[in-house]
């Protein structure tokens, strides 16, 4: 019986962390594969070692050069020092600036991870496995998983303890890849799958996944348990605890995921787990009609009418074909009989673009009307419970209507797991809290 874990940023940030780090792995008999991120903050006014080894690779000077790296030498030295452990990286520090790949913007900021990975094994005993040795990445640039697979669980069935750095691996020309930030959860999904975990576990800083934003709602209850599905829709809505593509691996096997407390390790944390093993009874959970809400803002809407639009053949594509055309990314479009609505993606809509757009909208579909507005939020509700309960629309728009927030767009998923509604980007606040005390209390 084998778990795998995965330590965030905070947890590797300084010596005492490190410690609270080794304390949690040594006192669990199973817990033999360990994938670590790079040093995070020690406190919020200090910067992340990723973010300095971003500003080294993008200094101009030598001396601006040696200078960043010695600011990412301290801190690893001063760890190893508090820590007391008998490990030189000076050939490590070196290869930053000096090996072939030191050119690699990708090689320069995965440093981190790998430097931390060489602490925590050189602490707890454990054998280094480099993640470039067990992840590749195809031609394309994305994640081989298949090749992936069969490297990690070659190489990590000859090691009994392993320590693996997260976020990078190696690209189809050889060289140091990395995943998107965040991207050591995806590493420590890799390595729970390879050595078929029994579950992965993901240690950061909070006690588990909250029903919403904290800085929304004070101390929202955790989510003790939800499924995978419920995490992909959660977090494409911006609820950000755990990487959205470390799902992936360990979905696809069955494995549980528990989001951990590395500074409160007795909180059960919450569990993410498949849809499938919730509903045969293999896992039991509260009987709740709504599992969690999330919300963005500054979404663009575009409400088009056009009097008997429904027998128009085409008239949809059409609308998609301009969005294609201008590179604008569709995030949802609910239609009446003789209305739609197009809420887009702001990212890289200018005033000039979006003024093309309205123009092309408007000479190819001759709409009767066509309104745009800016400033609009997303907010999902989110469970599987909402399937079977009858009138959860109704207490959505009933609990937004009291908080006196005006519903500009609703929408319900195919799967009936979600509900999306937007509001104006000033009744976001609002409108969360309303939500979370209608449905949680």
């Amino acid at each position: 019986m084998a778990k795998a874990l995965k330590f965030g940023g905070t947890s590797m940030a300084n010596a005492d962390s490190i410690r609270k780090v080794r304390d949690i792995i040594l006192a669990d008999p199973e817990a033999k594969y360990v994938v670590v991120s790079a040093p995070g903050k020690r406190e919020p006014s200090d910067t992340k070692v990723t973010d300095m080894l971003i500003a080294l690779y993008g200094e101009k000077t030598e001396e601006g050069r040696r200078t960043a790296l010695d600011a990412i030498i301290a801190r690893f030295d001063a760890i190893i020092d508090e820590l007391g452990i008998d490990l030189d990286l000076s050939a490590d520090y070196a290869a930053i600036l000096g090996s072939s790949e030191s050119d690699s913007y990708d090689y320069v900021v995965s440093r981190g991870e790998y430097l931390s990975a060489k602490v925590l094994s050189a602490l707890i005993g454990y054998e280094f496995v480099d993640a470039a040795d067990i992840v590749r990445f195809g031609p394309n640039g994305r994640l081989d998983d298949e090749f992936t697979q069969r490297l990690a669980s070659d190489r990590l069935r000859e090691a009994v303890h392993a320590v693996v750095p997260g976020f990078y691996g190696l690209g189809a020309n050889g060289r140091i890849k990395t995943f998107s930030r965040g991207g050591s959860d995806v590493s420590g999904a890799i390595v729970a799958k390879a050595v078929g975990a029994t579950v992965y576990e993901n240690w950061t800083d909070v006690d588990g996944f909250m029903v919403c934003d904290p800085r929304k709602v004070k101390c929202p209850k955790i989510i003790e348990m939800l499924t995978y599905r419920e995490l992909r829709e959660l977090a494409y809505m911006g609820a950000s605890v755990l990487h959205p593509e470390a799902v992936f691996p360990v979905n696809k096997s069955g494995i549980p995921i528990n989001i951990r407390n590395t500074f409160n390790p007795s909180a059960k944390g919450t569990m993410i787990v498949c849809y499938e093993d919730l509903e045969s009874g293999k896992y039991k959970r509260e009987d709740r009609v709504i599992t969690g809400i999330a919300g963005k803002k500054d979404f663009i809407g575009i409400f088009i009418q056009k009097e008997m639009m429904n027998g128009e053949i085409g008239f949809c594509k059409t609308l998609l074909d301009v969005l294609y055309e201008n590179r604008i990314r569709l995030e949802h479009m609910p239609t009446g009989i003789d209305t739609v609505t197009l809420i887009i993606d702001p990212t890289g809509v200018s005033d000039e673009v979006l003024e093309r757009v309205v123009m092309q909208l408007r000479d190819r579909c001759h709409p009767n009307t066509i309104e745009v507005q800016k400033g609009l939020s997303l907010i999902a509700v989110v469970g599987h419970g909402m399937m079977s309960t009858k009138g959860t629309a109704s207490r959505v728009c009933g609990s937004l209507y009291r908080a006196d927030v005006n519903i500009r767009m609703i929408d319900q998923g195919s799967s009936e797991m979600n509900i999306i509604i937007a509001v104006e980007n000033e009744d976001y606040d609002r409108s969360i809290a309303a939500l979370y005390e209608e449905f949680v209390g």
